[in-house]
Parts: C-alpha cells; sequence; structure tokens
C-alpha cells in the first residue's frame, strides 16, 4: 500500500521467510557455525534455542543450502507426535522403506528399518543427519527414544546426527533428570540473541535496499534506535513494527518515520507499555489489514520487566563482599527457576574478588581506578574455564529477564554460582542449559597496554608480548623494538590455536589473559582464579 510513496518495488518488512532478504548478523552466522560443526562433529545432538521470532529458522535454510555432498537430510516441522508417529515420520523424510508382510509397523519394525539404513548409508561414505524445530514440543518419551537412535555408532562416530531446534524453553526441558543422558550428548549448543542497536539499524536498512528504495532512508538514525527499544532487537518484532511505522508515516504524507509514528504504531502493533495513552488517530486504511487478532497474538512480547529490589540487591551484594573466597560450598539443589540478581551488585561481588571496593554507577567505567578492565564478551564454558577467571554470567531461566550470576568454580561435572549473594552448587549439564553465552570478567593489563596488538603495532606491548611468546615457544627472545611480524607473528597464531582462541594473529585481552597464566606476569596484586567444582574435576 505505501510501496509507491516511498519508491519501493516491494513490501520491505513482510514476515514471510523471503531468501532474498536473508540477513545475517555475527549471531546468526555463529549459530550457523554450530549446526555446520555438528554436521562434522562426529554424531550425536546439536541445540539451537532462541526467543519468538529471532531468526531460528533463517538459520535454518541456510544450513539446509549448505549442507555438504554426501549428507542425508531429514527436516520435521510438527514435533507434536507420539513416538509411532515420530518414527513413521523420520522414515519417510529419509525414504526408508518398510518391510511389508508383517502386519501393523510397530516401534521395533521402525527402528530396525532405521537402523538398517543407517548401516547402509555409512557404509556407501554418506552422513545422515535429522532436523527438528519446534523441539520444546517434543515430548519427555519422543526425546528418550531420540537418544536411542544415536546409539547406533562405530568406533569412530555415531551414524545419525539430530538437530534440535527450539524456544528457550527447550534447554530447560533437557535440564530435567531423567533426560542427562540426551544432555550429555549434546556435542554443541547456540541461544541466538537479539540484534544490537547497530546490528538493527543495519537489518533495516538491508531490507529497504532488497525492497528497491533509491532515495533517503525513511528511518532515521534516531528512529532505528527506538525501534531497536521497542522490539528488543527481534528481527520479526522490527518487520511489525517498521511496516506498521511506514504506514503511518503514508498516511501523514511523511516521507520519514517519526519517533511519534513509531510510538503509535507500537501501541497498535505490541501494546506497547511506553506508548502514548491515547487513541490512533490515522484512519483504518485497506480495511482488514491490520487484523486485531494478529496483533492481540503479538501483544505479550514486550510485557514490561520487573525490577528487582534495590535493597535487597545491596544487601546481597554486601553480604558476597565479606564472605570469604575460599569459604566451603554447600551442595544444594538449584531451583528451577532461580532467584534473579542485578548485573552491577553481581559486578561489585566479582570487584570484591579482586580485593576493590566497587562504588556505586557503573563497575566497568570504574575499573581502571584499580588497574583492572572488564572483559565483556560470548563464549562458551569452556572458554571461560581456559581464561581460569571468575566471570559474571548470564543465565536464561527466565526468557524476559536474564538473571546475573557469579560464576566462582568449574569443574568437568560441578560448577559454583554466587546468585544475590547465595552460593549454590550446580552440574554442569544444568549449567550449560541455563548458560545465555556471555559473559563479563575482570582482567589486570600492565600500564599502557592498548586494547588490542595487530600485525606490524610495535611498542613495549609488543616487546612483552613477544618474550611471553619466545618463553612459551622455547625459543630465541627477539630484540626489543621490532614489530609484531615475522617469527612472533607466527608464535602468536600458534599460541592461539593451541589455547582455542581465534587464530588471527590479533592479541587482544584473551590472548593476553591466557599468556599471564604461564607465570612471571610481574602484578602487583594476585589474580582470583576460577576454582575447580567441589566433587568435580
Amino acid at each position: 500500500m505505501y510501496n509507491r510513496f516511498f519508491n519501493l518495488t516491494r513490501s520491505p518488512f513482510s514476515i514471510a521467510p523471503d531468501p532474498r532478504y536473508l540477513f545475517m548478523s555475527e549471531r546468526h552466522r555463529e549459530a550457523l557455525a554450530h549446526l555446520l560443526y555438528g554436521v562434522g562433529g562426529g554424531g550425536g545432538f546439536v541445540l539451537l534455542t532462541g526467543e519468538i521470532g529471532a531468526g531460528k529458522t533463517t538459520v535454518c535454510r541456510c544450513f539446509i543450502e549448505q549442507v555438504p555432498a554426501g549428507c542425508r537430510l531429514a527436516y520435521i516441522f510438527n514435533p507434536k507426535l507420539s513416538v509411532e508417529e515420530l518414527l513413521q515420520s523420520v522414515c519417510d523424510e529419509f525414504r526408508i522403506a518398510l518391510p511389508e508382510g508383517e502386519g501393523a509397523a510397530t516401534v521395533k519394525h521402525y527402528v530396525d528399518a532405521i537402523n538398517r539404513h543407517l548401516l547402509e548409508s555409512h557404509a556407501r561414505g554418506e552422513n545422515n543427519v535429522l532436523v527438528i524445530d519446534e523441539a520444546q514440543n517434543l515430548s519427555a518419551a519422543v526425546l528418550e527414544q531420540l537418544r536411542l537412535l544415536t546409539n547406533l555408532e562405530t568406533s569412530e562416530r555415531k551414524l545419525l546426527q539430530i538437530i534440535l531446534i527450539g524456544q528457550p524453553e527447550l534447554r530447560t526441558m533437557l535440564a530435567r533428570p531423567e533426560l542427562e543422558q540426551l544432555a550429555q550428548r549434546v556435542i554443541a549448543r547456540y541461544h541466538l540473541g537479539s540484534l544490537t542497536a547497530a546490528e538493527t539499524a543495519q537489518y533495516i536498512a538491508h531490507r529497504l535496499a532488497v525492497a528497491g528504495l533509491a532515495g533517503p532512508p525513511p528511518f532515521p538514525a534516531d528512529v532505528t534506535a527506538r525501534v531497536h527499544a521497542l522490539t528488543k532487537g527481534v528481527p520479526r518484532r522490527i518487520n511489525l513494527l517498521c511496516d506498521r511505522a511506514l504506514l503511518g508515516a503514508y498516511v501523514e504524507n511523511r516521507a520519514q518515520v517519526t519517533r511519534r509514528i513509531v510510538r503509535r504504531a507500537a501501541q497498535e502493533v505490541f501494546g506497547a507499555h511506553d506508548a502514548p495513552r491515547e487513541r490512533p488517530r490515522w484512519p483504518l486504511v485497506a480495511g482488514g489489514v491490520l487484523a486485531g487478532a494478529v496483533l492481540t497474538a503479538a501483544a505479550w512480547q514486550l510485557a514490561p520487566r520487573q525490577p528487582a529490589p534495590r535493597a535487597a540487591m545491596g544487601a546481597a551484594s554486601a553480604a558476597a563482599a565479606s564472605a570469604p573466597a575460599s569459604a566451603t560450598v554447600p551442595a544444594v539443589a538449584v531451583p528451577t527457576r532461580l532467584q534473579g540478581s542485578g548485573s552491577e551488585s553481581t559486578l561489585r561481588r566479582l570487584a570484591a574478588l579482586w580485593g576493590v571496593t566497587a562504588g556505586q554507577g557503573d563497575v566497568c567505567a570504574g575499573a581502571p581506578r584499580h588497574n583492572l578492565r572488564c572483559l565483556s564478551t560470548r563464549g562458551t564454558l569452556d572458554e571461560l574455564r581456559l581464561l581460569d577467571r571468575p566471570a559474571m554470567v548470564t543465565l536464561n531461566d527466565d526468557p524476559a529477564t536474564p538473571t546475573h550470576a557469579l560464576l566462582l568454580a568449574l569443574g568437568e561435572r560441578e560448577g559454583t554460582l554466587d546468585i544475590g549473594g547465595r552460593r549454590q552448587a550446580v552440574t554442569r549439564t544444568a549449567l550449560e542449559n541455563r548458560y545465555g553465552g556471555t559473559f563479563t570478567t575482570f582482567w589486570r593489563a600492565p600500564p599502557g597496554w592498548r586494547e588490542q596488538l595487530a600485525p606490524g603495532d610495535r611498542g613495549a606491548e609488543v616487546d612483552w608480548l613477544a618474550r611471553r611468546l619466545a618463553q612459551w615457544a622455547g625459543g630465541t627472545r627477539p630484540r626489543d623494538g621490532a614489530p609484531l611480524d615475522g617469527e612472533t607473528l607466527d608464535r602468536l597464531r600458534r599460541f592461539q590455536a593451541a589455547q582455542q582462541l581465534k587464530a588471527d594473529g590479533v592479541a587482544g585481552p584473551k590472548t593476553f589473559i591466557r599468556l599471564s597464566l604461564l607465570g612471571d606476569v610481574s602484578m602487583p596484586n594476585p589474580e582470583p582464579r576460577l576454582a575447580p567444582a567441589a566433587g568435580g574435576k
């Protein structure tokens, strides 16, 4: 309706999965990499979770297009099935013929046929991958049957790889005690987060460009920032809001969307709590275009969050700061939903482990005054364990409001969390299923250390880096003042690869932290370590 007004050739914000509008953010690319890794990872389960509308189906479609040769793929998009129905669907997707003349097929008939197919495929050098979308709807009995299907294996790999794609509650399901055997077979997992503010602006510009926009953008920078705030960076919500906002600008004969138009659009599309409480004045254009039922179904997605009481957060912070780091941790059960903890109060307890009493305000902003720096990044628990630092981690116990917890100890089987000043032991499996994929920790660098050292850089920091790498490699120390290149750059890349870091030859905080753990770093104060959990390695 508004396409001609904005000189567009097609609708830019349709929620239909049109491949022409494919936009892969860094998170989407990471999610895709996890799926592709699962194909060559030796079998088992791969888990991809994300909020409604986060782009899980988009990632899945990209994965299907990039499946390597020799890989047979089965895709099930309606998992509300019984065990027999699921097995029949697997046979149908893989085109597995059932033996004739045996009467009604049973679970045993299906399983035997699938096993024969997997063995025959393996003999031909083929790989079989089963993708199940909306996997949060699977019953416990069906999940257990899927686990049993992965029992068939050779000495090198399992013969069936299963990718489960679902909403955040899928991780909670896999944390149940009765599904622990399945959870232990997950070889890769990724939670697809929302777009950042910058990525939201790029997403909007990308879709408008694909739709044929040639003139000035209808969404100014301040408006795209508001779109991100109202949609929380979820692509489907962005589409709904931007589509309605363009319609509003068209009705008002404006070439650009304003913040007021976005607020009204949000009120009509989401029932946004911070939109003006006034009756919309826009006339209804082309009756029935915005069906009330669709808007109502989307309204819950922007419900207001309830912040934790400040008094409780302050008391918890004080209690954590006074507790000794080496105190015995009671082995208590972790409830289904852990009590929430604010990020700043959690960071203050983390700073206390470094001997720092952080004041009010942004803890990370004040860290340099204590010769500390914040490292906030995405990473797995194994990566965090390699860094060997206590850290604030996000837990997705509540999809609307992530919990912030202090990870104090981590072993192969257990971990120790501090949530709101209360220490709790948690199994590694349960922690993996709750972990949101982001963490913040502190690190102490020599004076004058830059944010990162790139090839060709010179200076005292490069000299320090070269000395440490020579010590690690057992080689000759290079001369001071040399640039970061040649043998030192080669050592840096080999060190990063050995430490499971990105071997790009750029030394950032993670590289420095791993080098500092080699000892003899000449730091004025001892640094806290991520202790092994009691009862775990």
